[in-house]
C-alpha cells in the first residue's frame, strides 16, 4: 500500500450514460475549476467522481462495473477517494451503500452542492452557463429542462430526475452566449421532453419562443432539437424551423412503438393514426426535415402481430434515422407490474430485424445524396479521414461524411461545402465542392 499523496488533488470525472449526464459532468467540472481545483475528464486523477446511469439493465451494469473498477484501484492504493453521483446513485443509494461500501460517498442527481462540499469546494450560484465542455469544441449540449412529468409505463427517469423543471429563457441565452464565446457553433438542445418546455414557468409550451431568442446569439450557427414527445407537440416550433436557417431541419422524436394496444399499455397518450398524421404534418411543414426516432421491441405482451404492425410501419415511414432497443424490465415503473413475457432471444431477433430494415432504408436515402452538395461541420480527424456532419446528423448517433485527408485539408470546427461522391448504409463520402 503506497502512502497517501502529498500533491494537490487532481479530480477525475468519469461520465456514463446520456448527453444529459455529459452536461451535468461539465457543470460539476466548471464549479470545481472555479474553486481552483485541478479537474480532468476520464484521465488519471487521485480523486474519482463517477457520474452514473441507471436507465436500463445494460447501463446499470456498466455503471456498477465502473464503480467496482475504481474501488479496486482504491484498494490497490492507485486512487485515494471514490465518489459516486448520477442516476444509479439516486435510484439505488441504500443498496449501493450496502453492496459496495468502499465508496467514500454516494450522491443523488440533485445533490451537486453536497458533492462539491465533499470535494472541498463551494457551490457558486453565479456560475450560470460556466461549464468545462468535454465535447469537440464546435458543438455543445444545452440542457433546457430537468426531469419529466410524462407517465410512460416503462421509464424510470421520473424516479431519478423528478418532475419537469424548465430553465428560464434569459438563463439559457446567457449560457449560449458563453458557449459561443468559447468557439461553440452548434447547440444541441436536450431535455427529457423538449415539448414540455415552459409549461411550468410560462404556463404555455414555449419552445418556439426559446428558439427565437437563441437564434439571435452571435457565433451560434446550428441549433438542433433532441428528445421531443409526440403528444401535444407544439406545432409553432415547425414555423421557426422553416423560417430560421440556424435551426437544423432535424428532430429527434422517440416514438417507442406503433401498435395501438402496446401504445396504450405504454401510457403514451397517442395512437397509430395520430402518430402517423403527426409525421405527415412534419413532412408537409418542413419537407427537408430529417426525423430520428427510437423504438422499443419486446415490451410485455408484444405479440407477433404487434411486431408485424411495427415492422410494416417502419418500412412505410422511411425514417432518416432510427435506433432500436430491447425492453428492459425496470422495478418501480408501471410496466414492472406486467409479466416480462417476451424471451430475450426474441427481443434481440426483433431488434435486429428492425435495424436490418432501417439499414436498407438508410442506404437508399443515402444513394439519393450522391452528387449533391451539403454544408457540413467538421468534427475531427480520424485516421486518413476528416469526419464531418450535415445538418441532418447529430454527433455520435447519426451518419457522418468522410473526406480523404490525403487529398483535402480541413479544420476542426469549420463549416465547409462537401459534394457527396459515394454512400454506404450509414456513412457518406465527400470532397470539397
Amino acid at each position: 500500500m503506497r502512502t497517501k499523496t502529498l500533491k494537490k488533488h487532481k479530480i477525475n470525472v468519469v461520465t456514463l450514460g446520456c448527453s444529459k449526464n455529459v452536461y451535468d459532468s461539465e457543470v460539476l467540472m466548471g464549479q470545481l475549476r472555479a474553486n481552483d481545483k485541478e479537474v480532468v475528464h476520464e484521465e488519471e486523477g487521485n480523486v474519482v467522481v463517477i457520474n452514473t446511469c441507471g436507465f436500463i439493465a445494460n447501463a446499470k451494469q456498466e455503471s456498477v462495473n465502473t464503480i467496482l473498477e475504481y474501488v479496486q484501484k482504491k484498494e490497490e492504493g492507485l486512487v485515494d477517494k471514490v465518489f459516486v453521483t448520477g442516476c444509479l446513485s439516486e435510484r439505488y443509494k441504500p443498496d449501493l451503500q450496502e453492496e459496495i461500501p468502499n465508496v467514500d460517498e454516494y450522491f443523488g442527481t440533485s445533490e451537486l452542492p453536497n458533492l462539491l462540499k465533499a470535494l472541498g469546494a463551494d457551490y457558486k450560484h453565479e456560475l450560470i452557463g460556466e461549464r468545462l465542455t468535454t465535447t469537440p469544441k464546435n458543438y455543445a449540449y444545452l440542457k433546457i429542462a430537468e426531469g419529466c412529468d410524462r407517465p410512460c409505463s416503462f421509464c424510470a427517469i421520473p424516479l431519478m430526475r423528478g418532475k419537469h423543471k424548465s430553465k428560464p429563457i434569459e438563463e439559457l441565452v446567457t449560457e449560449a452566449e458563453k458557449l459561443a464565446s468559447k468557439g461553440v457553433k452548434e447547440l444541441i438542445l436536450i431535455a427529457q421532453d423538449l415539448t414540455y418546455y415552459g409549461l411550468d414557468l410560462y404556463k404555455k409550451r414555449n419552445l418556439a419562443e426559446l428558439l427565437r431568442q437563441l437564434v439571435k446569439v452571435e457565433g451560434i450557427e446550428w441549433i438542433r432539437l433532441h428528445y421531443a414527445f409526440p403528444t401535444g407537440f407544439p406545432m409553432d416550433v415547425l414555423e421557426v424551423m422553416r423560417e430560421e436557417p440556424k435551426i437544423c431541419n432535424y428532430l429527434d422524436i422517440p416514438l417507442q412503438h406503433i401498435s395501438d394496444s402496446i401504445l396504450k399499455s405504454m401510457r403514451r397518450g397517442t395512437t397509430k393514426e395520430k402518430t402517423t398524421q403527426l409525421l405527415k404534418d412534419f413532412r408537409e411543414a418542413v419537407p427537408e426535415m430529417a426525423i430520428r426516432t427510437t423504438l422499443i421491441v419486446g415490451y410485455p405482451g408484444e405479440t407477433e402481430a404487434d411486431f408485424e404492425t411495427l415492422k410494416s410501419w417502419v418500412e412505410e415511414m422511411r425514417f432518416e434515422r432510427l435506433g432500436c432497443f430491447t425492453y428492459s424490465h425496470e422495478e418501480n415503473t408501471h410496466a414492472y407490474n406486467l409479466v416480462d413475457d417476451v424471451p430475450e432471444e426474441v427481443k434481440q431477433e426483433r431488434a435486429n430485424t428492425i435495424m436490418e430494415i432501417q439499414s436498407q432504408i438508410s442506404w437508399e436515402l443515402n444513394q439519393e445524396k450522391i452528387g449533391r452538395t451539403f454544408r457540413c461541420i467538421i468534427d475531427r480527424k480520424e485516421g486518413n479521414y476528416f469526419v464531418g456532419r450535415t445538418e441532418f446528423d447529430s454527433p455520435d448517433v447519426d451518419n457522418e461524411v468522410l473526406v480523404d485527408a490525403t487529398k483535402h485539408y480541413l479544420k476542426q470546427g469549420e463549416f465547409v461545402d462537401l459534394k457527396i461522391t459515394d454512400a454506404a448504409d450509414f456513412d457518406l463520402y465527400g470532397e470539397l465542392a
